[in-house]
């Protein structure tokens, strides 16, 4: 029977349902047809896929993004990155890697990363003279730090679904998204020194100090969020909450926000909110379904069969991802892949919490690969050209993201040393 369920899933997929709607509708076909279960289960398992507190993080923290990008505040951290590295060699592809640190602990949203800040340094770096596919290139690379350092959004959704602390995983998340960055900037240094890009501005600690006191308002968003979470003041919850009153307080200190933008904001983040809950609620029952049937137990003896080496159990399941992640929308593929690979890794001595930062890693990395690259969308409307275009222009970036992720796979302290000093007992 479960063969039914993918055979109704992929179907809608092909006729260009919604992922949402293929999730959900594959599974309540799935229920009639086999007359296993009562068709109001569909109903009770997808409302109680999204009753989850944790979940509240969501559309705080999409409310918190969108209030920065709406506000101008991305142009304070362009500014202040620009007078931080825009020194060295082909400058402006530095500022881009390192303004989306900045910015990733503010919105933990590749998308909100791509489509606010990402416009910005794309017209930044076209008037600079870049060649388009370098500058979309490491835009789109740099755009999937946000959900690595914390805050994240696909992070809260696994850590509801994997019963793990979300704290601890913004925590871990933390040195894997440094890592990322440094990689990244050594392909734009090695770009950089092949095409003989300039230095985009000359150091001064007097720009420094003046461009960090202006934006130091915005420059402390992480610093309030992150410390606030590593020192227990509040919960990544309550922590999307202060994002968002910080940005929306931001935005009418700077008196970029007015009540106008207020109320588009507001909409944005309500029909955003709305999809990805949606989502949420299908994949709940998707998933419901794959653990009834005993697929997952049945998978999982599969790969455990295959081999018991843990590091070639993961990249199996690396490879897995990475191939789901061109298909498939990360917190779909999250909710649905979690409890599927989650006992396999945990019966290898995996922490449930480098999982996590493994499974995210690879779903971000499936943002730039084609069909259903949702960054790859973003930037071909930022920089208005082609679908295909933009794939191929972050091609060359994906090898950096790649070595990341085996760092991360196959050596744990990079991922688990933080969080074990942080909430060590």
């Amino acid at each position: 029977m479960i063969t039914l369920l993918f055979v109704f899933f992929f179907g809608l997929l092909i006729i260009g349902a919604p992922i949402a709607i293929a999730l959900g509708g594959s599974s309540l076909l799935w229920v009639l047809f086999s007359g296993t279960v009562p068709d109001f289960t569909v109903l009770y398992r997808m409302v109680g896929g999204v009753d989850s507190f944790p979940l509240l993080a969501i559309p705080f923290f999409i409310l918190a993004g969108t209030l920065m990008n709406e506000a101008g505040l991305t142009n304070q951290i362009f500014r202040f990155a620009l007078a931080a590295v825009g020194w060295l060699r082909g400058g402006l592809g530095h500022v881009n890697v390192w303004a989306s640190v900045i910015f990733a602990g503010m919105s933990g949203s590749a998308v909100a990363d791509a489509g606010g800040l990402g416009a910005i340094e794309i017209k930044a770096m076209k008037d600079a003279g870049y060649d388009l596919d370098f500058t979309i290139g490491i835009t789109g690379a740099s755009s999937t730090i946000g959900p690595i350092i914390p805050p994240s959004l696909p992070m809260v959704i696994y850590g509801v679904i994997a019963s793990t602390s979300i704290s601890k995983l913004f925590i871990a998340g933390f040195v894997p998204g440094i890592l990322m960055a440094i990689a990244l900037s050594i392909a734009v240094a090695l770009f950089a020194r092949k095409r003989k890009y300039p230095r985009d501005a000359a150091f001064s600690f007097k720009v420094l100090g003046r461009s960090f006191i202006s934006g130091l308002p915005a420059l402390m968003t992480p610093v309030i969020i992150i410390g606030g979470i590593m020192t227990g003041i509040f919960t990544p919850t309550e922590a999307a909450i202060v994002a968002s009153v910080y940005a929306l307080a931001l935005g009418f200190v700077y008196k970029t926000l007015d009540f106008k933008k207020l109320a588009k904001v507001s909409l944005e983040t309500a029909e955003t909110t709305a999809i990805v809950l949606f989502i949420v609620a299908g994949a709940s029952m998707f998933a419901w379904v794959l653990t009834a049937t005993q697929f997952t137990e049945k998978f999982s003896s599969f790969l455990l069969g295959l081999s018991s080496n843990r590091y070639a159990i993961l990249l199996i399941i690396n490879v897995i991802l990475l191939i789901v992640g061109c298909f498939m929308d990360t917190t779909a593929a999250l909710l649905v892949l979690t409890p599927v690979f989650l006992p396999v890794v945990m019966k290898l001595g995996v922490d449930p919490v480098q999982f996590g930062v493994i499974m995210v890693l690879n779903l971000m990395i499936g943002l730039l690969t084609p069909p259903v690259g949702m960054v790859l969308f973003i930037l071909s409307r930022v920089a208005n050209v082609t679908f295909e275009r933009c794939a191929k222009a972050c091609l060359p970036f994906l090898p950096p993201l790649l070595v990341v992720l085996l760092l991360v796979t196959f050596f744990e302290p990079l991922t688990m040393w933080l969080p074990r000093l942080v909430f060590a007992k």
